[in-house]
């Protein structure tokens, strides 16, 4: 991997649509990989085909996710004709947890260690193989933890001093409005519990939902106050 140099990218894709962000991140690097889970990483997905052909993706399969989200990456799979690598936790740390605490204790003392330990410790380490990747983050999904969200950033979250880990956000000015538009253009598949009211789309225990006019984080960990919804993916999203 060449030098890249983040503050001129930070300027050259400031505001810069999504195919500008997803050539711009390709080109740069070859050890990068898009995060699948919903609809926004789909469109993504769609987009950096066109750019590239090889592209790699991953997703986070925590055992808990929906039926119809395991069907969905099927059927994201066989349409692009692309691996999709399954990222799973540790089932060293994952058992005990279980045994001791059982399979619903973030109803009673939070999200956090659950996602810990089956989506953040997970993905730390596939990242640890990577120079960069792409995720599918939007401004309007959060507005108390996405609101600063840049097109490009050093991940604080993975990155170590000796190792910068960047990230890109190539549809962090869209709209959830410009993700459907999209989706409908080009035949994008997506998950079918958008069809039931599901906006955001996380494990089956977490997920619901929303009614109209809610936000569409509403639906995630809604026994928890706002500025707690995020799995920790992003920590670098939250603002001390």
């Amino acid at each position: 991997m060449t030098a890249f140099d983040i503050e001129q990218a930070q300027t050259e894709l400031h505001q810069a649509n999504p195919r500008k962000i997803l050539k711009k991140a390709l080109e740069s690097f070859d050890t990068i990989a898009i995060s699948f889970s919903g609809a926004e990483d789909v469109v993504l997905i769609d987009m950096a085909k066109r750019i590239r052909d090889d592209i790699k993706v991953f997703s986070l399969d925590t055992g808990r996710l929906h039926p119809e989200t395991y069907r969905f990456i099927e059927k994201v799979r066989l349409h692009y004709r692309i691996e999709i690598e399954l990222i799973t936790p540790d089932y060293t740390v994952l058992d005990p947890f279980v045994k001791s605490k059982g399979l619903f204790s973030f109803y009673e003392d939070g999200h956090k260690e659950c996602c810990g330990i089956r989506k953040v410790e997970p993905l730390r380490k596939k990242l640890a193989h990577l120079d960069a990747w792409i995720t599918g983050q939007r401004k309007d999904q959060s507005t108390d933890t996405r609101q600063d969200l840049p097109e490009v950033q050093i991940d604080s979250s993975f990155s170590t001093p000796e190792y910068p880990l960047i990230k890109f956000n190539p549809l962090s000015n869209w709209t959830s409005a410009k993700v459907w538009d999209h989706i409908e253009a080009y035949d994008v598949p997506y998950n079918a519990l958008h069809e039931r009211g599901f906006t955001s789309i996380g494990c089956e225990p977490c997920t619901r939902p929303v009614l109209p006019n809610q936000h569409e984080r509403e639906g995630r960990w809604w026994w928890e106050a706002s500025h707690k919804k995020e799995c920790g993916l992003h920590v670098d999203n939250i603002k001390s």
